[in-house]
């Protein structure tokens, strides 16, 4: 295309920002997916394994695999969910906070480093843009499904 649409620079930024997280990530043994799932859990409390997938808009084998490799990693553990006797609660190590909060830190550094390159007009114009996308993807205002 002569002209890069909306969707085609949605996903380039997308990409290189997977890119860069996975880049930084492979630093420590991780990956982006590794990272967003510590930051998911709730450190102190668990986190139902039923919620992680939809609150991470991840797909259930995805995550299983994800959870799967953290746990052999000793970054999580399981326990049998005292609310809900066929669920599971997802819980970090003390090896899993430590790198909760490298993978927090990292997410923070990002910001950081965006915020002192681009004016707060300019993002704050950014995050409304963003929310209208998502509300007229969500209300099914694109293609009328």
């Amino acid at each position: 295309m002569k002209e890069k649409t909306i969707d085609y620079i949605l996903r380039a930024t997308w990409q290189a920002v997977a890119r860069m997280y996975n880049d930084e990530a492979s630093n420590y043994g991780a990956t982006m997916a590794t990272g967003f799932t510590l930051l998911s859990i709730d450190k102190e409390g668990g986190t139902p394994s039923t919620t992680l997938g939809p609150k991470m808009g991840m797909e259930a084998t995805s995550l299983t695999r994800t959870l799967k490799s953290m746990e052999e990693k000793g970054l999580i553990y399981r326990k049998p969910n005292p609310d809900d006797g066929r669920g599971v609660l997802i819980y970090l190590t003390e090896f899993g906070k430590e790198k909760r909060e490298l993978s927090k830190n990292t997410v923070l550094k990002f910001n950081e480093i965006v915020k002192q390159n681009v004016s707060a007009e300019k993002l704050q114009d950014f995050m409304e843009v963003s929310e209208i996308i998502n509300e007229l993807i969500s209300e099914k205002k694109i293609f009328n499904i």
